[in-house]
């Protein structure tokens, strides 16, 4: 699952320590990509599992069709 990228400088995150933040370019409420390989096979958006253990969830919005695109 891709949430973000970021394209930091290599001297930037040698600087990195504990607590660190990395930006990424997308916002919390952004669409996030589900990917296998390189082949990108749904969409959709994130949310805390339901069951209260504070994992992160991923609920798909838009699936790509068995042989095509989104």
């Amino acid at each position: 699952v891709s949430v973000g990228r970021a394209k930091p400088l290599v001297r930037d995150l040698l600087r990195l320590g504990r607590d660190a933040v990395l930006t990424l370019d997308r916002r919390a409420e952004d669409p996030v990509e589900l990917f296998i390989g390189d082949r990108l096979i749904a969409r959709g958006e994130l949310h805390e599992a339901e069951d209260g253990s504070g994992q992160l969830a991923v609920r798909l919005t838009e699936v790509a069709a068995p042989g095509g695109g989104l």
